[in-house]
């Protein structure tokens, strides 16, 4: 029921348009053929109307992806401009930090899940290979 509450929110003209349709069907035309035109039109209607939930959520996840991506990149540009200042410690419970100027990584050796801290937002992500090669420019550092 959520993709006709989105789709008459986004797409109240197509009601109004084919409304208005029905009317002058109903006017003008006199036979069964104004019954088969508007059950035609209904059913155009109802289908175009049941998959919209299905093209908006195609359309968040593209845009999803997209930015996902480009964080991807960001962060990538960011760790290659701080590589150098990159400091690694490791913790008394066994885990390591990662402090550059904007970029923090906590860890734990062998797993492949680490949190990232950039410009005080926190992520818990997978550790790549670039963010690998970060960890250990910053080992070499220390």
């Amino acid at each position: 029921m959520d993709q006709w509450t989105t789709f008459l929110q986004d797409k109240w003209y197509v009601l109004i348009v084919a409304l208005v349709v029905i009317v002058l069907v109903v006017k003008l035309v006199k036979t069964v053929v104004k019954w088969v035109i508007i059950l035609v039109l209904l059913a155009a209607l109802a289908i175009y109307g049941y998959n919209y939930k299905d093209k908006l959520a195609d359309v968040v996840q593209d845009a999803v992806s997209t930015i996902s991506v480009a964080a991807q990149d960001q962060l990538t540009k960011a760790i290659k401009d701080e590589v150098k200042e990159a400091k690694y410690v490791k913790n008394a419970d066994g885990s390591y930090t990662v402090k550059s100027k904007t970029v923090q990584i906590d860890g734990k050796p062998g797993s492949n899940d680490v949190k990232l801290t950039i410009a005080g937002q926190s992520f818990t992500i997978k550790a790549d290979e670039a963010l690998q090669k970060f960890i250990d420019q910053a080992k070499q550092n220390s």
